[in-house]
């Protein structure tokens, strides 16, 4: 192009060539060379290259001096001109180079300036002069060539990065960058003038370009480093960022890599803008380091015990950009919140105002307050719509009064109406009966004055408690992180034996019955099935706590109609001892489990949660209420849990015995619980029967005489039960005083059984 360009020139010169040279003008235009005269020269045959007064002058000289028209004219005429700079005087080759320079400095190759391409994948262009070159103007002309080849570094990647694949942050990047070229090739131009006006020196061209070498270094770093690593979104940011910091001591590369960010920022911050504003992620091409998870459905909640639709719906990625990265969780928090806010059907939108733009200007955090500002917002508003509009405490309390025995006249009547169904084995049993049983339960009862008493339903699992535990710690369905505070102690049976041991028993539907209930959104995400789950743990433990209590309290009744028969000097008495001990294990673990660990736990989380700012310290408030609960009522402790479902079983077999042996029981037991169970007129005439048939029983217990056989099998079977409810008492009382010193709570329960042991 150089080429072309000078001898164009040389024809107008050719044509009105001029008259007059005047040397003290040396490096001036050919067109600003007023009264310069040039001799003829008809012997040239080629078009003379748009040359200065000077550079005429010389190959006039030197071809007059040597006598030769070929000495110096051949080498434009078979064009080797372009390779040797070297025939001419340095202040000709200074002109001649500069013309170059200003061509390479836009990425074209010069006459005397070629380029050259490296090998390998990731070659670059090398800029190489000729060798002939005067050695001062060769050390001058190659501190300005790196500034060429950064140019063409700087070029080619905004070339490249323009394309649709490569995000939206590298196209702003690379807006950016071609922003700074264009200011580059004004200056170019500008050079080029001042060169055309003769004004214009080697010195002066490396005197301009100085002042922007370490800028455009900087620049070309960048762009190679993101090249090499095919870099994209939030790590495009990053390495502005750390680049920027790295340039500490150079003011003018550093204000640039910063201005170059916060251009680069403004698409991903339009991104941030509508996640924290709307909570819609608005992310074409994969760049905001928050990933949705579209597969998690909110469905999961109330049917997963491992649902992670609130902790994995919307994640963090890696590659956070360094500006936001003290901020990022509050940046998640708070699209989440507006998220579960717009499914809820609630109109939100963050107010916005004109400060409300995010930006990232160098030392200016504004966004910052900005983040904040929105995290309050959708935090109040999500807080105030479930707590409010959908009645939280409210149905925590409803939670409370049926899965915690807060109220239990409900599940008195139910236990009565429902003996019979829950005697059968887990497979036998009707949920669908049992769920009409415990409507009529429900409706009979205080628990009917309770507004979301129809969302409770019923259950049946298949295996024992301690069966499930054991399940869930192998498993880890979602109660893995409740095991981690309960150490195992020494002689703790394997999770085999529990197994073994719970199978070997006979499971019914007292032991496997439990409570259900249907939760809304978005109350699910406070109760999900996790802690529905927790939940039912404790309530499985209440229920057959009350129930043996039951079985025991019947017992009782039963030894109360032995009154009349002449037990003096025999074994029935000591059945009274022992059922009394039993009734005293069995209150002081349903007092330490109610009023010792449930009720204070509740009143603590209810302070707790007036004042919490935000639904994941709701969560938190409430998760920490039921993993401490369940630790406290043994749920957590295998080996104390195993001891006391020992004795419950225990408990239930002396019941049965008792039932068995004395006539009176097995007619109390039968019959008793059926006088209180119904209201109706017919069943009250079954219950005027069955009352008159239990005192004409108590009347012949009172005309008979306890016979030597009853009392040796009555005797036998006592001492059996005395003694291995004795020993499994002496145990627990050891284990729990043991553990008392690092679980204080466990000295509550300890002392409360105290007594039953110093009765044995």
């Amino acid at each position: 192009m150089a080429s072309k360009r000078i001898l164009k020139e040389l024809k107008d010169l050719q044509k009105d060539p001029p008259t007059s040279y005047n040397a003290d003008h040396v490096g001036m235009s050919m067109s600003y060379m007023e009264g310069v005269s040039y001799p003829a020269t008809p012997d040239w045959d080629i078009e003379r290259p748009f040359l200065t007064g000077q550079i005429y002058l010389d190959i006039k000289v030197t071809g007059q001096r040597t006598g030769s028209k070929n000495s110096s004219i051949d080498a434009f005429k078979n064009g080797d001109v372009n390779r040797a700079i070297g025939i001419f005087t340095p202040s000709v080759q200074e002109l001649l180079v500069i013309d170059d320079l200003l061509f390479t400095m836009t990425g074209i190759e010069g006459k005397y300036i070629w380029m050259k391409r490296g090998r390998g994948k990731d070659s670059h262009i090398i800029f190489q002069v000729d060798a002939s070159m005067d050695l001062a103007l060769q050390e001058l002309a190659k501190r300005i060539l790196p500034l060429c080849e950064n140019y063409i570094v700087i070029h080619s990647f905004v070339e490249s990065r323009s394309h649709f694949k490569h995000g939206l942050v590298n196209h702003a990047f690379a807006a950016t960058l071609r922003t700074i070229l264009q200011d580059y090739h004004a200056m170019v131009a500008q050079l080029e003038h001042q060169f055309r006006l003769g004004r214009l020196s080697l010195q002066g061209l490396w005197f301009f370009c100085q002042p922007m070498m370490g800028a455009i270094q900087a620049l070309t770093t960048v762009v190679q480093k993101a090249s090499a690593q095919n870099l994209s979104g939030s790590a495009i940011l990053n390495l502005l960022q750390n680049q920027a910091a790295a340039m500490a001591g150079d003011n003018a590369a550093r204000s640039l890599l910063e201005k170059l960010s916060q251009y680069a920022s403004a698409a991903y911050l339009g991104i941030l803008e509508r996640w924290v504003y709307e909570g819609v992620i608005d992310d074409p091409y994969g760049e905001f380091f928050i990933a949705e998870d579209k597969t998690l459905q909110k469905e999961s909640l109330t049917e997963d015990c491992n649902a992670k639709y609130w902790q994995q719906r919307y994640s963090l990625k890696p590659g956070i950009p360094s500006f936001l990265l003290n901020s990022a969780e509050t940046i998640l928090t708070t699209g989440k919140y507006l998220n579960v806010l717009r499914e809820c059907g609630h109109s939100v939108q963050v107010p916005f105002s004109e400060n409300a733009k995010l930006t990232n200007s160098g030392s200016d955090h504004r966004y910052l307050e900005c983040i904040n500002i929105a995290y309050n917002f959708a935090s109040a508003e999500l807080l105030n719509l479930i707590t409010h509009k959908y009645d939280l405490m409210a149905r925590l309390r409803s939670m409370k009064h049926y899965f915690l025995l807060d109220q239990g006249d409900f599940l008195v009547h139910f236990m009565d109406i429902a003996r019979d169904e829950l005697a059968k084995k887990p497979a036998a049993i009707s949920v669908e009966k049992l769920q009409s049983l415990l409507d009529l339960a429900l409706r009979t009862s205080i628990a009917a004055t309770d507004p979301f008493h129809e969302d409770l339903t019923c259950c049946v699992e298949r295996t024992s408690l301690l069966v499930q535990l054991d399940a869930m710690k192998k498993m880890g369905n979602g109660m893995s992180d409740l095991n981690t505070d309960a150490e195992p102690l020494e002689g703790d049976k394997s999770s085999s034996d529990i197994s073994n041991q719970s199978d070997s028993i006979s499971v019914t539907g007292l032991e496997t019955f439990t409570l259900d209930y249907k939760v809304p959104w978005p109350l699910s995400l406070i109760l999900s099935k996790k802690v529905l789950t927790k939940y039912q743990l404790i309530f499985r433990l209440l229920f057959h706590c009350k129930h043996v209590q039951r079985q025991l309290c019947g017992t009782w009744q039963a030894h109360q109609g032995t009154r009349g028969v002449n037990s003096l000097g025999t074994t029935i008495s000591g059945s009274y001892v022992l059922c009394q001990n039993m009734l005293h294990f069995m209150q002081s673990l349903v007092h330490y489990l109610t009023f010792e660990v449930l009720e204070p736990n509740w009143h603590v989380m209810c302070d707790k949660l007036q004042n919490t700012e935000s639904i994941d310290e709701v969560m938190q408030q409430h998760d920490f209420f039921l993993n401490k609960c369940q630790k406290e009522c043994l749920l957590l402790w295998p080996e104390i849990l195993q001891k006391v479902e020992k004795l419950k079983s225990i408990c239930l077999q002396y019941a049965a015995a008792i039932h068995w042996l004395i006539p009176s029981v097995s007619v109390l037991d039968s019959d008793a619980p059926k006088v209180t169970s119904s209201e109706s007129v017919v069943q009250k005439e079954k219950s005027n029967k069955t009352t008159n048939r239990i005192r004409s029983t108590h009347r012949a217990l009172a005309n008979r005489v306890w016979r030597s056989s009853d009392e040796e099998t009555f005797k036998t079977t006592l001492e059996k039960f005395e003694e291995e409810f004795t020993e499994q008492m002496k145990g627990l009382i050891t284990v729990l005083s043991s553990r008392s010193q690092s679980e204080p709570y466990l000295a509550h329960l300890a002392q409360g059984l105290q007594g039953v042991g110093n009765n044995l």
